[in-house]
């Protein structure tokens, strides 16, 4: 990519909100993709770690775009959507077709804890992942074809679709810390 290219892409707000752009999946989803974005989950802990290893309180505090999250926000965000993936895949495998319960990632990121160390959630985000991987791990075709109900679209989801889509959520939210780090020139993060 040219220098000009990129320097389009940093000011393109949707580009700065997507830096991977969104997930689009459809078709079949075979176990070598799902083995694929298992390692992606597997390995997003120590990935975000160490995009956010040596930032300084300011920069924890600096948001990825123009009315975007702070990095702290984004970093204590993923545990908690993780969580809630995880336990729609528990809801999954042991009910025929659960309703999931939404929420409202935005309020979330407004509460107090959200202002606490990223240490905090990148622990729990070791704790959570090890415990998932293992999880994934167990299924089969089988249970990788359960599904799950959106409430807000009536969407039935099924979990293969579901990994997919969360091993994106972390590469997503990993690329708009590593990518405001580029953009800012700070040193030590890519």
């Amino acid at each position: 990519m040219n220098h000009n290219t990129r320097d389009n892409q940093a000011a393109d707000p949707e580009h700065l909100r997507y830096p991977i752009g969104k997930f689009v999946w459809s078709g079949d989803i075979e176990s070598e993709q799902r083995q694929a974005w298992i390692a992606e989950i597997a390995a997003l802990p120590a990935l975000l770690r160490a995009a956010v290893s040596g930032m300084s309180e300011e920069q924890l505090d600096t948001p990825y775009r123009d009315g975007g999250w702070t990095v702290r926000q984004v970093v204590h965000h993923v545990p908690d959507s993780h969580m809630n993936s995880y336990i729609r895949f528990k809801l999954a495998l042991t009910e025929d077709k659960p309703t999931i319960r939404p929420y409202y990632e935005d309020r979330w990121a407004e509460l107090a804890d959200y202002s606490g160390p990223a240490e905090v959630s990148l622990a729990l985000l070791d704790a959570l992942h090890e415990r998932w991987v293992k999880l994934l791990g167990s299924m089969g075709d089988a249970d990788y074809a359960r599904s799950f109900i959106h409430p807000e679209s009536g969407d039935e989801i099924r979990l293969d679709y579901n990994l997919g889509a969360y091993a994106w959520h972390g590469r997503h939210h990993l690329a708009q810390i590593t990518e405001l780090a580029k953009r800012r020139g700070w040193q030590g993060k890519s």
